[in-house]
């Protein structure tokens, strides 16, 4: 039995919305709020009994046309469409028992974080796993790398951490948006056992996530701003880009930035030189390593 895919369409029909949908009234009560299974069959265009046992988890795999058609009947955007094809073909997955290879930051891109020094960012991997952060990024968010290596995941830093919620004006909203990422990333991973115990973890650890993860909700991040009160420089506004990377669709590049000539790019500025790492020391004309990297950083997975 297919229990995610059955639960996310119960809930995708249960918030429906029947006048939205153009459904006629037909003069019977509605018990419970959202789209009958019979009317999302017929916006389909697909047999009740089908959709019903499609709903029920049996498993069946739905072509691609009706998975589109089911996806239109109930109005799903784009990350809901990616999440059911996801739940839709990826099953039945056989269930790996071992743990998920340790994923690896090309040295490339380490260097493109080094060139970002007057803009936060980071590269976030499977279940939201933080693998890699500039500088600026863990003075304006938090210093992944000087967390244990099981504590390196966003999620995790913006449910659990004290700091994220006093950081983030609206951190109810980010923290439900991480949450509903992590529920698309999820559906991806199947039976993934570092995905499966880190719900566990937060399931355990946050009434919120409980709250959010049971409403089965899915949200892709591809760009957004984010309002903060950092204890440097007080208040600051910012803009998120993302960028998935080539040859590694597991991985994802953030980049933060603010408006020109605006208070939030001179709050920016003045964290970026009030934290500013030192320069190495110099014997000579030649530089003396410093011990570890003034900027980007691998997040090794040993802690």
């Amino acid at each position: 039995m297919n229990a995610e895919l059955a639960d996310f369409l119960r809930r995708a029909r249960a918030t429906s919305d029947p006048q939205r949908e153009g459904v006629p009234a037909d003069g019977r009560v509605r018990r419970v709020p959202g789209l009958r299974r019979e009317e999302v069959a017929l916006l389909a265009g697909i047999s009740t009994g089908y959709y019903t046992r499609l709903e029920q988890g049996c498993r069946i795999v739905p072509s691609a046309q009706v998975i589109d058609a089911i996806a239109r009947a109930l109005n799903l955007d784009e990350a809901g469409r990616t999440h059911l094809r996801s739940l839709i073909n990826g099953s039945p997955r056989p269930r790996s028992r071992s743990r998920s290879a340790v994923q690896r930051v090309r040295p490339g891109l380490y260097q493109l974080l080094d060139t970002l020094d007057t803009q936060p960012a980071l590269i976030l991997g499977k279940r939201t796993d933080v693998l890699a952060t500039n500088h600026l990024a863990r003075v304006l968010f938090a210093n992944f790398e000087e967390m244990p290596a099981r504590e390196r995941n966003y999620a995790r830093w913006m449910l659990l951490s004290d700091d994220a919620k006093n950081l983030f004006l609206d951190w109810e909203d980010h923290a439900r948006t991480a949450v509903e990422n992590l529920r698309l990333d999820a559906g991806n991973a199947g039976d993934d056992p570092d995905t499966q115990k880190l719900v566990g973890e937060l399931s355990l650890a946050s009434p919120e996530f409980r709250l959010w993860w049971s409403e089965h909700r899915v949200f892709q991040r591809t760009f957004g701003n984010k309002r903060l009160h950092h204890p440097i420089v007080g208040e600051l506004a910012v803009d998120y880009e993302t960028l998935t990377l080539p040859g590694d669709p597991d991985q994802t590049l953030y980049v933060y930035t603010t408006a020109p000539d605006s208070p939030s790019r001179e709050a920016m500025s003045l964290l970026a030189t009030w934290t500013q790492p030192q320069l190495p020391a110099v014997v000579g004309n030649t530089p003396v390593p410093r011990q570890a990297s003034a900027s980007a950083r691998t997040l090794r997975p040993d802690g």
